[in-house]
């Protein structure tokens, strides 16, 4: 059945359905160069964005030399970016992970990596490399871990049941080795903000985890996307009304590399929570990635400008 509740709008990439300017955003201030690892992952969740499973192999495993050249693009363009970040999928399911990580920590940058801390990670030899990386670079690097609810039984209903307690176990095991922690959940359409922080700040407290539940960056609140909900179109003058500046939109200060099943090449694209739609694909290299951004998706509206999120650390 065709979506109703968006009909109309987020067609024209330069109009609103009402016939006014829509926003764009250019990359102002580059930080975070995402690469998403492939789409394959070790669960199915019923809401993953990027519907990523065991068997959803759309965005296929990216190679380090291809992660390496992107780097080496990053110096050419002069981005200065601080962080690089990984996501999938799963990224411990991507056999040349670790190789991806240790190339983008001797370089000096920060690495962020999105993980659901489950089977996958705790391989023996996955172990040994994290083990070794993280006592060599620290801080340095960070592990946000998915969780999607500090209540088990929640969690599990949106990733399966017992994943929360794989999870818990992957993220004891990642404080053992002084790991440094990060989480990513999602508030309830019943629970507020102030309530998920606090659950989340108990879980921490339980199990000794150096987490700061209030720091929205350690501790990560999406909103729920659902491109079937109606949302408004975001305009230029949206800047003004919600006293809000495109320099705080993602788009603004990131960008994420994929690779497509059958492409000769990766691709560059303006969102990470927007990966199968054409027209938030830039190019093939960093230089076709430096142009603006119409915010032409229900997401940019309600999940970057209403919602502020963010997925940089």
């Amino acid at each position: 059945m065709k979506d109703l509740a968006n009909l109309g709008k987020f067609e024209d990439p330069e109009l609103t359905a009402k016939g006014e300017a829509r926003a764009k955003v250019s990359l102002s201030k580059p930080e975070t160069l995402w690469f998403n690892t492939g789409t394959l992952c070790n669960i199915s969740c019923t809401n993953c964005y990027i519907e990523s499973s065991p068997t959803n192999d759309a965005l296929v495993y990216m190679t380090a030399n291809e992660v390496s050249d992107y780097l080496d693009q990053l110096e050419d363009r002069q981005w200065n970016v601080r962080e690089i970040a990984f996501t999938g999928g799963e990224p411990f399911m991507n056999p040349a992970f670790l190789d991806m990580l240790g190339r983008s920590l001797v370089r000096g940058y920060d690495v962020l990596v999105l993980t659901n801390a489950m089977a996958p990670m705790m391989r023996p030899k996955i172990k040994d490399g994290l083990v070794e990386l993280v006592e060599t670079y620290g801080d340095k690097l960070t592990f946000r871990i998915s969780l999607d609810h500090h209540a088990p039984h929640v969690h599990d209903t949106e990733r399966g049941v017992g994943t929360f307690d794989k999870t818990v176990a992957g993220i004891n095991w990642l404080a053992s080795i002084g790991a440094r922690l990060a989480v990513a959940g999602r508030i309830e359409m019943a629970e507020s903000e102030t309530e998920a922080r606090d659950g989340y700040a108990a879980l921490y407290a339980k199990h000794g985890w150096n987490i700061d539940s209030r720091d929205p960056g350690m501790t990560v609140l999406f909103p729920e996307m659902d491109a079937r909900v109606e949302v408004p179109e975001i305009t230029t003058d949206c800047w003004r009304i919600l006293n809000k500046h495109p320099e705080a939109v993602m788009c603004s200060s990131s960008r994420m590399v994929v690779k497509r099943k059958g492409a000769s090449a990766p691709a560059v694209l303006a969102c990470t929570l927007l990966p199968y739609d054409p027209q938030f694909e830039l190019g093939e290299t960093l230089a076709d990635a430096e142009r603006d951004v119409s915010l032409n998706h229900p997401h940019c509206s309600k999940f970057c400008v209403l919602g502020g999120a963010s997925c940089s650390a």
